[in-house]
């Protein structure tokens, strides 16, 4: 008889970075409604209030820890407060426009946060809390559709998602021994802060409507609609999922047919 457990994730324990808003509340969201223990992080104290929202009336067991990801004493710091996960979610991240020919100063700031955020903290907050994960866990990594292709523009966030990758496929040969899998879910195009940002900035650049930009978005991917947060969670709930246990180094894109793998 085949089985299914997507669905139940009573009593795991669940740590989503970059989870105030967006992607990673609805994926933290999923998670606490399926029966997971789940700690919010992030770098501000709007995590706070994520969490108190999340756990609501009914009082799930949901907690908010502010830190800064890129930080290795906060980081090791973080990883001791919290039980050992069943479950890491690397989702923090950031997408900023590097032109360039854009203004230096300016731009290479940008580019070693983005490194710093995309890169640098993933693989700290990976090592902090792997020490002390068992047989059986996962670590999943948000990636992108642009971790397989790229925009103009966005060199520097583009390199830092095919860097999430690399990642991705080296620790899930190195932790595979340990019965540990590491995977990735790599969106399209999210009605996120970051996305619309990147839409205004877009649409300022090439002079056209961000509803003309949205249309040609959606005329690149198979499926119409462009997707809310919500529409990633079920990639991550799979994933962490026993369903999912013979599946490691992966991507999955879930981005309505925009990229054809």
């Amino acid at each position: 008889m085949i089985t299914t457990s997507v669905g139940d994730m009573s009593g795991r324990r669940v740590v989503v970075t970059g989870a105030s808003r967006g992607i990673g509340y609805a994926v933290a969201q999923a998670y606490a409604t399926a029966g997971a223990i789940v700690h919010l992080v992030a770098e501000t104290g709007e995590v706070l209030e994520a969490a108190k929202r999340l756990a609501g009336p009914e009082k799930l067991p949901v907690t908010g820890h502010v830190a800064d990801i890129t930080d290795y004493p906060t980081v090791n710091a973080l990883a001791s407060s919290i039980p050992p996960p069943d479950v890491l979610v690397n989702n923090a991240g950031l997408e900023l426009l590097t032109w360039l020919d854009d203004d230096k100063e300016r731009t290479l700031q940008r580019v070693d946060q983005i490194t710093r955020i995309n890169l640098l903290g993933t693989w700290l907050v990976t090592q902090a809390f792997v020490a002390r994960m068992g047989r059986g866990s996962s670590i999943i990594c948000t990636a992108s559709i642009w971790s397989h292709t790229a925009e103009p523009g966005f060199s520097a966030y583009a390199a830092s998602k095919h860097g999430t990758l690399g990642l991705v496929r080296a620790w899930a040969r190195e932790l595979g021994p340990r019965g540990i899998r590491v995977n990735a879910v790599a969106p399209g195009w999210v009605r996120t802060k970051a996305a619309e940002r990147s839409l205004d900035h877009m649409a300022e650049i090439t002079g056209r409507s961000k509803d003309s930009l949205l249309e040609e978005i959606e005329r690149q991917q198979s499926l119409g609609g462009i997707m809310e947060p919500g529409d990633i969670a079920g990639a991550f709930l799979f994933l962490a999922s026993d369903d999912a246990r013979s599946i490691t180094g992966q991507s999955i894109q879930v981005d309505r047919g925009a990229i054809h793998a």
